[in-house]
């Protein structure tokens, strides 16, 4: 099967019209009678757990919440930080809600397991993943895919397991973005190429491929980012982000595909650069 090529045209992939207000993930609250409720942050909603910190009244608020406040949230005195020992010794033996129950999720969680369990589920809400767009959308991981199709209309869609992502006009000067989206094996993929001006004038970019998916969902997959040209070939093979990591600590750990104006445009025709892009299962 020959490779599938399209044109990624520079900045225009990721220009979207915002909604005027994001939507807020709903929360969840506990019930009165719930012993979970005693722990809830009056700010946020969600649980205050370790470290249970308190004001002078003994009313919580989450470790998230309690560095923005300057007065207690509900008896309006000094927000404090006494360390409750005996609050955390009673909260090990309650099971609280997850943060996402208003989106769905029904698990009920000791401490130590909740924080793990909302980062990792399904359940918690994401901010789209385009990058360089102004846009403010969050929503739920089964949403990702249509608002993207529907906000984002101008970001190439190919089929197939094996394509090339045509970068166009990469000699224009400034920071930009090249997005494609790649479906194959029952997922989608976001491959994104990035590029940067350093504070001495030179160019960097950055070549990677997110899974709309969750980590374990990621790991189930392996990609291949390959620059072909006259007797050259460079060559990234790595397991897709999923959009629940991002792509920013990719970028600062140097994490993904990276090479240099003079590299870009060795490879590149006509001020356009291919990168062949294969996914494949573990």
């Amino acid at each position: 099967m020959g490779r599938r090529p399209s044109a990624a045209l520079p900045g225009g992939t990721s220009k979207c019209t915002p909604s005027p207000e994001a939507p807020t993930p709903p929360g969840t609250t506990a019930s009165p009678g719930d012993p979970a409720s005693l722990f809830e942050c009056p700010v946020c909603f969600d649980s205050a757990l370790q470290p249970a910190l308190q004001c002078a009244s003994r009313h919580p608020a989450c470790s998230s919440c309690r560095p923005k406040l300057t007065r207690c949230p509900t008896c309006r005195g000094p927000p404090g930080s006494i360390h409750k020992l005996a609050a955390e010794k009673v909260a090990s033996s309650v099971l609280f809600p997850c943060k996402h129950a208003g989106s769905g999720c029904e698990r009920a969680l000791s401490p130590t397991q909740k924080a793990g369990h909302e980062e990792l589920g399904a359940f918690r809400w994401f901010a789209c993943p385009c990058p360089g767009a102004a846009c403010r959308w969050q929503g739920s991981l089964d949403a990702v895919l249509p608002h993207l199709e529907q906000q984002h209309a101008s970001i190439t869609a190919l089929q197939g397991e094996d394509i090339v992502f045509l970068a166009t006009d990469i000699h224009l000067p400034g920071a930009m973005d090249w997005v494609m989206m790649q479906a194959c094996f029952g997922s989608h993929f976001l491959l994104v190429l990035k590029k940067q001006e350093k504070c001495d004038g030179r160019q960097q970019f950055f070549a990677i491929v997110q899974l709309l998916g969750t980590r374990a969902q990621a790991d189930k997959f392996a990609y291949r980012l390959e620059l072909h040209g006259h007797r050259r070939r460079m060559t990234w093979e790595d397991t897709p982000r999923s959009i629940h990591e991002g792509i920013a600590t990719a970028l600062l750990s140097s994490d993904c595909l990276i090479f240099d104006a003079r590299v870009a445009h060795l490879f590149a025709e006509n001020g356009n650069l291919g990168i062949h892009v294969t996914i494949s299962l573990r």
